[in-house]
């Protein structure tokens, strides 16, 4: 008998066969076991509780507690699996449906949908039992229970909730139409307050819209722009010939010359109100069109550095402490203070830029930009290089001096000639005009640890940029003597003693005056500037003493010995032995040049003759070695040497002349005559006028005018001892050939000393040339422009049959006579001519 579980229908009239046993239990055991849970939980509620439960024990606890955990974190990982996964497949779909609504097609799920619910169908119905073994009412009943339950539907393998069908038979479309959309506004426009207005009725505030630029205009004009680009691009470029590209590039240059000229011109005109147009001329240093590149950075370069020149002020600039910038000061002060300190940072930018360039020159560096060929950079190098050398000159007293000193000071040794020579001649200036001595100090510093630094390995010249230091001795002995010069003013006791009352007065206010002319004076005093020479002559001193001890056989030697000759009077007397020393070692050793150890023979004598009088030493052995090398110049290369001779020959016999034998003077007086025979006009001048000293110094010089002998013994002029060589026994026989010189100056010394030297009378010489020293006349006679000092006076050609004025005989009679005897002679020839061509006619 069936059993209806559901309670849904009434009892068939008419027997029927039994559904099968599987399809009763689906239809009626779900309800079934629903409504004893029900009847379960009304009982329970309805009696008392009791806590029935039992402890657990901590055994128990132990073995459940780890499993409920595993469990519990594996239902929370499922959990965000499925959600995730079902969120993934909503977007999924929802981004379908929206591609296919604005593509207009068909929308294909609800048709989908279909066809998998018809699967399913199919699939149950193949599943099923056939349905001839069911009664017609029995197939409907289960129909209309299937429609009102729906769990008998759901599929009891997924984690969905119960109403999740209802949503998913919502279409996807219908949810994107219900998605509210953004609205297309007008944007929200800016208001700009102003001040507002006060009337009766109160404040009433002003406003005024502020403008809104049309950002879609302008973007549509940029594409347009773009488009018109692209399609330019597109287009090829028309070839132009050579001429036309000449004419281009002259067309830039000239744009860039005029550029350059107004921002040049605006700076200069107005440097306080224009320092920010320095920044722009010195972007220009970044020129980027190559056809124009080099020659555009070379004419600003050098437009840079006149507008520095001209607009640096005459003062270091320092920067601002922080309690200075905090004080609140004047108009015109805060304007000059952005001035100073745009200046300085411009100036700062131009000199790196400048660094910049020598340093890829030097690198052989080429950018990637590759504006500028390797080549170009050698250009820009030099132009860069004279920049620096220009303010290294001008600008000696403002910022940066230093960094500019340290940058053109290793390029002094640098294999370029022109950039070596151009460093060269920026440090003589600076050397010359450099009263003080800071910026000559800055420059010593560096040369010295410039030698050091390369290990003795520069070139010559740097060394010799000492010769051109202002320290000489007049000037750092006034110095030292006159360090503080005070003008004495009259005590009280010889004012009342001496000037009334109104006197005393006006006194007191000359005084007064004086004091603060000299204080205004004094703006460096000598003090700092004798103790700024000796730090750097100490400095100089070191570099010469280490060349000589570590690199005696460097080519940097003689530059040594040079500047000792010319310093070494400065040089502490605590030294004088130990470099007499290693200068006789030097000679001694036979590796130097004749020039070197004149050098070497020069340095000598100057220490002797300063400080060093009070030494006890016989310089015998520098006199021989100098008499030793005279023969050794000559017409050629050597002859320009010959004003060391001289000024070895001054320091030798005219500062020492007491400690100088007479053997010793007339041996040198003879050579001098001979080595004057060998020589060039300006040294034969400078010679006969050291022999003119000679003779007036020491007065049995007359001896060698004589032909008779004095004493025994035969004159050796082969010997190279001055004392042992008997000079006293020969003659000055090279004074008549000098008398014969074609120079006429030569001429007039050799008679002059042929008459014994007189200061006075006809033999003397006139005023122009015995006041000048023997070096003087050898620099002023000097053939290196190749010209005759004096000139030559140019000849006029004269007829032999007539006499000028200036021939005349002894006898006037005997001269008279001659001429009319030769008119005569004349006049009877043109008589016999003329009777003759009279006779000659007739026959």
């Amino acid at each position: 008998m069936f059993i209806n579980w559901g309670g849904c229908g009434p009892r068939p009239s008419a027997p029927r066969r039994p559904p099968p046993p599987g399809a009763a239990v689906a239809a009626a055991g779900p309800g079934r076991e629903r409504f004893r849970r029900r009847q379960h939980a009304r009982a329970a509620a309805m009696k008392p509780r009791r806590n029935k439960k039992q402890v657990p024990s901590f055994r128990k606890l132990l073995r459940t507690s780890q499993i409920k955990l595993d469990n519990k974190l594996k239902n929370k990982q499922y959990k965000q699996k499925s959600a995730a996964k079902k969120y993934r497949k909503e977007q999924k779909k929802l981004r379908e449906a929206v591609r296919d609504a604005i593509s207009r097609k068909p929308f294909p799920l609800e048709e989908c949908k279909k066809k998998q619910v018809a699967g399913k169908y199919k699939e149950e119905e193949e599943d099923a039992l056939p349905l001839d073994m069911m009664d017609e009412d029995d197939l409907k009943l289960i129909e209309d229970l299937a429609q009102k339950a729906s769990f008998l539907t759901r599929d009891l393998s997924s984690n969905e909730p119960v109403h999740v069908k209802k949503r998913k038979h919502e279409s996807v479309i219908e949810k994107y139409e219900k998605v509210p959309r953004r609205m297309q506004t007008e944007p929200e426009k800016e208001l700009i307050h102003l001040l507002p207005i006060k009337d009766k009725s109160g404040i009433i505030p002003q406003a005024v819209e502020k403008p809104v630029l049309n950002v879609a205009h302008d973007e549509e004009e940029g594409t347009e722009e773009m488009e018109e680009g692209e399609d330019f691009v597109e287009e090829p470029l028309p070839v132009l010939t050579p001429e036309e590209m000449a004419a281009q590039r002259r067309q830039k240059l000239q744009e860039r010359k005029m550029h350059i000229a107004a921002l040049a011109s605006a700076i200069l005109s107005e440097p306080d109100n224009n320092i920010k147009k320095l920044k722009e001329l010195r972007a220009m240093l970044m020129e980027q069109d190559p056809n124009v590149a080099v020659i555009v950075r070379k004419l600003v370069m050098v437009s840079l550095m006149e507008i520095f020149k001209d607009i640096v002020p005459s003062y270091k600039i320092r920067p601002l402490t922080e309690a200075e910038k905090a004080t609140k000061v004047k108009k015109e002060t805060q304007k000059l203070r952005e001035f100073e300190e745009g200046l300085v940072s411009q100036y700062k930018f131009y000199l790196e830029n400048l660094e910049q360039t020598i340093k890829d020159w030097k690198q052989r560096k080429l950018k990637k930009s590759n504006v500028i060929s390797l080549k170009a950079y050698k250009g820009l190098a030099e132009v860069a290089v004279k920049c620096l050398c220009e303010l290294l000159v001008a600008l000696s007293h403002f910022n940066f001096h230093n960094n500019i000193i340290v940058l053109i000071v290793p390029l002094m040794n640098d294999p370029s000639k022109m950039i070596s020579e151009l460093c060269f001649e920026a440090v003589k200036k600076l050397f010359k005009q450099d009263k003080l001595g800071y910026a000559s100090l800055g420059v010593v510093k560096v040369i010295s640890g410039l030698v050091r630094g390369r290990n003795y390995d520069v070139r010559p010249e740097v060394l010799k940029v000492f010769l051109h230091l202002r320290i000489k001795e007049v000037e750092l002995q006034k110095d030292s003597e006159d360090i503080a010069p005070k003008k004495k003013f009259m005590t009280y006791k010889e004012k009342r003693k001496n000037l009334s009352r109104m006197q005393r007065k006006w006194k007191k206010a000359e005084e007064k005056l004086e004091r603060e002319l000299l204080e205004a004076e004094a703006s460096e005093s000598k003090e700092k500037k004798l103790k700024l020479h000796t730090e750097t002559l100490n400095i100089v001193f070191v570099t010469y003493f280490r060349i000589l001890k570590k690199a005696q056989k460097s080519p940097l030697l003689p530059a040594v010995l040079e500047g000792l000759a010319k310093f070494a009077h400065l040089i502490n007397v605590e030294f004088f032995d130990d470099l007499l020393i290693v200068l006789h070692s030097l000679i001694a050793s036979g590796g130097l040049s004749y020039r070197e150890s004149l050098h070497c023979i020069l340095s000598a004598f100057h220490i002797l003759s300063g400080q060093g009088d009070v030494l006890n030493i016989d310089p015998m052995k520098f006199y021989t070695h100098l008499y030793k090398t005279l023969f050794s110049l000559h017409a050629g290369g050597t002859n320009e040497d010959i004003g060391i001779v001289l000024q070895c020959l001054d320091v030798m016999f005219a500062k020492r002349r007491k400690q100088v034998s007479q053997q010793r003077a007339l041996a040198f007086l003879k050579r001098l005559s001979t080595l004057a025979l060998h020589v060039l006009p300006n040294s034969s001048v400078g010679i006969l006028a050291t022999n003119r000293i000679f003779m007036q110094m020491f007065p049995k010089m007359d001896l060698l005018l004589d032909n008779e002998s004095q004493g025994s013994g035969v004159y050796l002029p082969e010997l190279d001892e001055p004392e042992h060589c008997n000079a006293q026994n020969t003659a000055l026989w090279e004074l008549h050939l000098l008398q014969r010189h074609y120079h006429p100056t030569v001429q007039k010394f050799a008679a002059h000393l042929i008459a014994g030297a007189p200061t006075e009378g006809s033999g003397a010489l006139s005023l122009d040339f015995s006041q000048r020293s023997a070096t003087e006349l050898f620099e002023a006679y000097c053939m290196k422009g190749m010209t005759f000092n004096p000139p030559v006076a140019s000849v006029t050609p004269r007829r032999k049959d007539t006499f000028s004025q200036m021939d005349s005989f002894v006898d006037e009679e005997l001269s008279k006579q001659l001429q009319q005897h030769i008119s005569e002679t004349v006049v009877h020839k043109s008589l016999d001519f003329a009777k003759h061509l009279k006779e000659t006619s007739l026959s």
